[in-house]
């Protein structure tokens, strides 16, 4: 017992974060041989709660204020404060029960209002158009069944051959939050007050504005001449949780993502801009009417360069497939094996091995998704496409191909830079989707909620798999059982539903989205894309092409090609703070209290980031806009920050 506090007191192994050598065993803070409390009464009722409370949340502010965030790292501080506050012993494996029945919320709602409240905004256009409390719920509860089903084949690879080779960012600061709630005292003090000065210095700038929460190059003449003309423009978020988010990520990737980001806003917008400058590119998409040259450097990137970045996403993902095809055959492989009954993974043998690497069956994993896959069939035979049997073959064999093989990709861009690019690849879809069902005969309104709906099951299976790779890299680090976090989690998804559907409905009977008071950002640009797709008009394909072929070279030339598709996806002002923690990460030699800080600066600045959009939805909002447009609050963001990188490198380089 007395050596068991003595480990915990420690923190977690050496090798917690580097690549083991040849033979080396990486060992949990919990030991695999033992039994600890997990699954008890106490673990699944917060965890429902955290569901609901996190779902609301989510749901209500993605879609009134535009922001969404993970609910991961609230949900793990909470779990520790409530344990800590009961006084409950041994509450490590309890409280990650919690937290991964609790971040269902924060996946299921991105799954749901990235797609779905698209339905209600062409509403407006086209009366006929709607979506019931049950489409909305089923469409989510199966696509996050779906996401559980597809990912857990691939957990063993994910959490524990790949071991050290990918940073998982979100999962490190969660875990780091779990074991100080366990250690106490003393051991968490660098996370807890990094967390404080994280928290906030975020706080500040999202509440009160006293400085800008992006520094630009606007903020000279000179840079605003050069953005005008030339299309050039340098933009960086100074908050504390990017900044700790680049840390983790460390030098190399933070690298890699860094340089996809400047090539699509340094050369790709600047030459759009000159070859194009007289044009008004608007063959898929109506509502541009602006020549190129007439657009700002983040209106170019939005209307053309973020296609260029979704093309090399896909690629990406599908080189990706490629690669790990051997995986997915194994898996498929080793279902089958089990339901002939031969299989290694059975009840029986469950036993012999040890608790830690104990998943559901593959004959168990067979069966539901086979029988999950039929139900979507029927929900979308019968609920979506009226009786269309050709509709409805096409919509589920499009819809468990996309998810089965970009399941991985999502687990692959959470493993790397803690961000789903579920979006784009949502959007993806609904591109495939919509061309598809054209091609067989399905169209205009009817064809839209088809593919929405469709766009809402993979979106929300997408989005869940890759959240849920989260989940099992904290329960591989701590030593929790894998079987019983994906026993649970299936109760998460069903709460999520349920509560994101009612949060739409009622949001939708009071303000309606086709009113401008929901921001709704990326279900608009879905409903945008979708408007003319369904009715004849094309897609950026000429735009997929050109990230897809720079994918192919990427990875040819040995470069992580995910990675840099993800810097152009993702805006630049979160992907240089990227690399400014990657390089803090590499001055200090990656130490172990600088992941504390890091850790601390992302929770913090998660936690603090949900305070304060919650009091601007209540209507407290004393930030001064003349003051934020002034050049001096961009001045004062750059001392701010520079000031938080000399703590954070000061506090990570001090001896322990």
């Amino acid at each position: 017992m007395m050596e068991e506090k003595e480990k915990l007191a420690a923190g977690l192994p050496e090798n917690a974060f580097r690549e083991l050598k040849e033979g080396e065993q990486y060992r949990p803070l919990m030991d695999p041989a033992r039994n600890y409390p997990e699954v008890t009464g106490w673990s699944v009722t917060w965890g429902v709660l955290m569901a609901m409370l996190f779902s609301a949340a989510a749901a209500y502010l993605g879609l009134k204020v535009g922001q969404v965030f993970e609910a991961a790292i609230p949900i793990a501080i909470i779990a520790v404060g409530v344990s800590t506050a009961a006084k409950r012993s041994k509450a490590l494996g309890e409280n990650v029960i919690i937290q991964s029945i609790g971040a269902c919320s924060g996946s299921v709602v991105a799954g749901a209002i990235f797609t779905l409240p698209a339905i209600y905004i062409l509403q407006a256009k086209y009366p006929e158009m709607s979506a019931s409390f049950i489409n909305i719920f089923i469409s989510s509860l199966l696509g996050g069944i779906i996401g559980i089903l597809f990912l857990i084949p691939f957990r063993k690879y994910f959490v524990q051959d790949m071991h050290g080779k990918y940073p998982f960012p979100e999962a490190t600061a969660t875990t780091q939050v779990l074991v100080s709630g366990e250690k106490g005292g003393d051991q968490a003090k660098p996370l807890l007050i990094a967390g404080l000065v994280g928290g906030l210095y975020d706080f500040i700038v999202a509440t009160f504005g006293w400085w800008n929460e992006n520094f630009t190059t606007r903020v000279v003449a000179w840079g605003e001449q050069l953005a005008d003309q030339a299309k050039l423009v340098f933009k960086v978020n100074t908050g504390a949780a990017v900044l700790g988010l680049g840390y983790i990520i460390g030098f190399r990737y933070a690298l890699i993502i860094c340089l996809g980001s400047l090539a699509v806003w340094w050369i790709i917008v600047p030459s759009m801009a000159l070859l194009f400058g007289d044009q008004v590119l608007n063959a898929w998409d109506p509502s541009i009417t602006q020549t190129v040259g007439e657009m700002s450097p983040e209106q170019i990137f939005r209307a053309y360069g973020k296609s260029i970045g979704i093309g090399g996403i896909a690629m990406a993902g599908i080189i990706g497939i490629i690669k790990s095809w051997g995986i997915i055959r194994s898996a498929v492989g080793l279902a089958a094996k089990e339901m002939k009954g031969g299989g290694e993974a059975g009840t029986s043998s469950q036993q012999l091995v040890p608790r830690t690497t104990r998943d559901l069956s593959f004959k168990f994993i067979a069966i539901a998704s086979i029988l999950t896959i039929l139900v979507t069939f029927l929900f979308f035979w019968f609920g979506v496409m009226d009786g269309n049997m050709l509709f409805a073959l096409v919509a589920i064999v499009l819809v468990a191909v996309i998810a089965f093989l970009f399941t991985t990709v999502a687990a692959n861009a959470i493993a790397i830079v803690g961000s789903n690019p579920v979006s784009g690849m949502t959007l993806m879809t609904l591109i495939l989707a919509s061309v598809v069902m054209v091609g067989v005969g399905l169209k205009g309104t009817s064809g839209m909620i088809a593919a929405l709906i469709m766009g809402g099951v993979v979106c929300t299976a997408l989005s869940v798999a890759g959240s849920f790779i989260t989940d099992l890299k904290i329960g591989y680090w701590l030593g929790t059982t894998p079987r019983k976090q994906e026993q649970w989690k299936f109760l998460g998804v069903l709460v999520s539903a349920a509560t994101v559907g009612g949060v739409m409905m009622l949001l939708n009977e009071t303000y309606g989205f086709a009113s401008g008071q929901l921001a709704a950002p990326q279900a608009n640009a879905m409903a945008a894309v979708i408007d003319p797709l369904m009715n004849g008009v094309g897609a950026p394909w000429l735009l997929y092409a050109i990230g897809a072929v720079l994918a192919i070279v990427l990875t040819w030339c040995k470069v992580p090609a995910l990675a840099f598709a993800l810097g152009m996806f993702i805006p630049m002002e979160l992907n240089i703070p990227l690399i400014v923690g990657g390089a803090i990460n590499w001055y200090v030699h990656n130490s172990e209290k600088g992941t504390l800080i890091a850790s601390g600066f992302i929770a913090g600045g998660a936690l603090m980031g949900v305070v304060s959009a919650l009091l601007r939805f209540a209507g407290y909002n004393p930030i001064d806009e003349n003051w934020l447009a002034n050049s001096w609050s961009e001045a004062l963001s750059l001392v701010a920050y520079l000031c938080l990188i000399v703590y954070f490198i000061r506090a990570a380089k001090e001896s322990k």
